[in-house]
């Protein structure tokens, strides 16, 4: 897919970054997911409705361990004392391993417990509620630490030698990340050179959560280029490298403003031996075994935020149902209300799309779930944070004072403060807010790519180039006014009412939403890269819409067998939150192309550039 866009204008840095990227990319499915229809203009609702519901049998096998381990968190778990001494207690990981809390999804022929991607998110929100520093351990280990990457990648041999350790309890890590080396894998400094049947690797990890604690962990490495490869690149690859392995030295143990427990690390391979049967998947298929590792991995991060709004809102509803100032509970104020019934919309719209995701993970282990795994990272991530401070500020003082603090004064220890801690990670984690809009763009604009790219790719002859501006122009004559036709929604018939006027707003908004792309793209040509504003409200645009298309999709399933005064109330929820959510698309809609932008690129590279600039602003 690199020959999709022009690198030749580009500096070295810019050049390798993107093609390294590009290569990893898989190709896009010839049916759009819903969440790329919608920045198509022509979202099809049958991708998303019916909700796809758990099956009875699936849900019984999760509330089987889900009772397990409440009972387990409940009476053996004290977030905060982990919190306070920043050890997880040896006992806390016995009793985790015992009830196969390290092999939720590991096959049970394997020893594990062989849940589905829903009960797997189900755990993560339960234990989001609870801890956050357990919740990182066993995502960190499962999501994108070894077993996610061997049941993709593995080989039987492969599967049948680790799987089974992590169902007895060993933690796993993922080291990729290194000083220079952070969303842009085409600085790796870390080589493996081959050596007879066996690789050599040297280099050093940053950031290696759980590699303080981890008997086994994947690395990525570069390894030398291809004989076919014209660019003499180094590819990446992954290697399972065993911790105990001569050369591996955890050579610092990193500590946080949350997370105060989390096991990271800095880890150092010096002439460190593997061999080659010790690759996951392919030679130089490293980086494609990451994103695809992560694509499924970054869900248990809304899981987890989850658990945490679903605990913010119940510590804010019977906080404002009981504070009261000016002769009134402090719920009751409009300012306060308005803060607890956004948390709530969040809280269910969060679930909804979390949900979904795993759903689509269920029904085909091969989905395409990229933008809409990115999408509920970044919602769920922001919506989190956001959830976390609003409950700081509906607690005031008592939220911005500690646990302990607060019981040692004789009132309830409600964790607040830690909460807000823990939550800010997760907007940087396993992709940062800015990666996420810059990926999620990516995939949005990868249709019209490959229907327009080659018109401007210097690199290419001027035939080809006219052929295909011919092509482009016959395709887009009959898609561009299509998109501003009344057209009503694709496979979005049998809603009440109350839920039809929602869908037809997602699908004017998603139509408005395809022509601001366009527009973007006839406007900027090939230099749309670099309006990462831009793009990152069209990005923005389309997840709001996703994130409220899941929650209509979900109402629509829990609707069936309510009585009429709990259907009112959940469609009241519903009202409240394509408001909220109309409120924020429009304003992104009205700063797409916003002046301020290049007035605040210039001022922040004047800074940059001249250390003396502004002289008002220095100490």
């Amino acid at each position: 897919m690199a020959s999709v866009i022009d690198t030749s204008k580009m500096n070295e840095g810019q050049r390798a970054a993107l093609e390294t990227a590009e290569a990893a990319r898989t190709e896009a499915g010839e049916m759009a997911t819903f969440a790329s229809s919608l920045f198509l203009g022509n979202p099809d609702f049958g991708n998303l409705f019916p909700f796809p519901d758990q099956s009875p049998d699936d849900r019984a096998e999760g509330d089987e361990f889900l009772a397990k381990l409440r009972a387990f968190l409940k009476s053996h778990v004290d977030a905060d004392a982990i919190d306070r001494d920043g050890e997880i207690p040896d006992e806390v990981l016995r009793g985790l391993a015992e009830m196969k809390a390290f092999a939720i999804k590991i096959p049970k022929k394997y020893g594990g417990l062989g849940l589905s991607q829903v009960n797997y998110a189900r755990a993560a929100t339960l234990l989001g509620s609870h801890c956050a520093n357990l919740t990182a351990l066993l995502s960190a280990h499962q999501s994108i630490g070894v077993p996610q990457p061997v049941l993709t990648f593995g080989t039987d041999a492969q599967k049948e030698k680790y799987l089974p350790r992590f169902a007895k309890g060993e933690i796993s890590a993922f080291a990729l990340t290194e000083n220079e080396v952070g969303s842009d894998p085409a600085r790796m400094k870390t080589t493996a050179e081959p050596d007879g049947d066996e690789f050599v690797i040297n280099g050093e990890k940053l950031w290696c959560t759980n590699g303080v604690k981890a008997g086994v962990i994947v690395v990525m490495a570069r390894t030398p280029a291809r004989s076919e490869d014209k660019s003499g690149r180094q590819p990446i690859t992954a290697f399972i490298v065993e911790m105990d392995s001569p050369g591996v030295e955890v050579v610092t143990r990193c500590h946080f403003m949350g997370l105060r427990a989390l096991y990271n690390g800095v880890i150092r391979f010096t002439n460190v031996r593997v061999h080659k049967e010790a690759i996951l998947h392919r030679e130089g298929k490293g980086l494609k075994v990451a994103l695809t590792t992560l694509n499924t991995g970054r869900l248990t991060l809304p899981a987890g935020c989850l658990g945490m709004a679903k605990n913010s809102l119940k510590i804010v509803r019977k906080w404002a149902a009981e504070r009261e100032q000016w002769g009134a509970p402090i719920g009751k104020h409009a300012a306060i209300a308005d803060k607890i019934a956004r948390i709530a919309a969040q809280t269910f719209a969060m679930e909804a799309m979390t949900e979904f995701v795993c759903a689509m993970v269920d029904r085909d282990k091969d989905a395409d779930i990229r933008i809409e795994a990115a999408m509920a990272k970044m919602w769920g991530t922001e919506r989190g944070w956001e959830i976390a401070d609003e409950t700081m500020q509906i607690r005031g003082g008592r939220g911005y004072e500690t646990a302990d603090s607060l019981r040692n004064r004789g009132e309830e220890p409600i964790a607040v403060e830690r909460n807000m801690r823990d939550a800010r990670i997760n907007t940087i984690f396993e992709g940062s807010s800015e990666i996420m809009r810059l990926f999620i763009a990516r995939e949005a604009l990868d249709p019209h790519l490959k229907i327009g790219a080659a018109v401007v790719n210097s690199r290419l002859p001027m035939g080809e180039r006219a052929k295909a501006g011919a092509k482009a122009a016959l395709h887009y004559a009959w898609w561009y006014p299509t998109r501003w036709l009344p057209l009503p929604a694709k496979n979005a018939g049998g809603l009440p009412s109350e839920l039809a006027c929602v869908v037809r707003f997602i699908n004017r908004r998603s139509r408005m939403l395809s022509r601001a792309l366009f527009h973007g793209i006839a406007k900027f040509g090939p230099k749309l890269d670099r309006q990462q504003l831009f793009l990152g409200r069209i990005v923005e645009i389309g997840t709001e819409l996703f994130a409220l298309s899941c929650a209509v999709s979900k109402t629509q399933v829990v609707l069936n067998g309510k009585s009429k005064s709990e259907r009112d109330d959940l469609l009241l929820l519903i009202k409240f939150l394509c408001e909220d959510t109309r409120r924020k698309v429009d304003e992104r809609f009205r700063c797409l192309h916003a002046k301020g932008d290049a007035d605040g690129y210039r001022l922040a590279s004047l800074l940059l550039d001249d250390a003396n600039a502004l002289p008002e602003l220095m100490l």
